[in-house]
């Protein structure tokens, strides 16, 4: 019985009824060239401070296995918690080193505005000579 308890809870996800993501924003790196995760990037945060018109650091972390960080900024039960104007910033060029590949842009700035308390994601795709980005869900 309770190996039948675990089973059905752990389709739950599978099934639309999971929890709210824990964390507001996530990210995730797909080297297109390799057609692989890019994994063991460094990703920065940062928010904007418009009456210092600076940016302060929030964090800093690595894409796991999959290329994925899932955990940047919890999930608050405030409504303006997160609001505001933040970058991501990919540190690129160790990445492609590390592959003994030259690479174009040593780091990719992605500036975004968080405007309520949903989830947010924001991946990119990546090359030595290009990316993209785009909001995900």
């Amino acid at each position: 019985m309770k190996t039948l308890l675990i089973c059905l809870l752990s389709l739950l996800p599978l099934l639309g009824f999971s929890q709210a993501p824990a964390y507001q924003l996530s990210t995730h790196i797909l080297d297109i060239s390799a057609g692989s995760p890019a994994s063991g990037v460094t990703v920065r945060l940062e928010k904007y401070d418009d009456a210092k018109k600076s940016w302060t650091v929030v964090g800093e972390k690595k894409t796991d296995a999959a290329g994925r960080i899932g955990d940047f900024l919890p999930t608050s039960t405030s409504k303006t918690a997160h609001i505001g104007i933040y970058k991501l910033t990919f540190l690129t060029q160790p990445y492609f080193a590390a592959r003994q590949l030259k690479s174009f842009y040593p780091y990719i700035d992605v500036v975004f505005e968080l405007k309520d308390g949903a989830h947010y994601h924001v991946p990119i795709t990546l090359s030595a000579y290009g990316y993209s980005t785009y909001r995900g869900s």
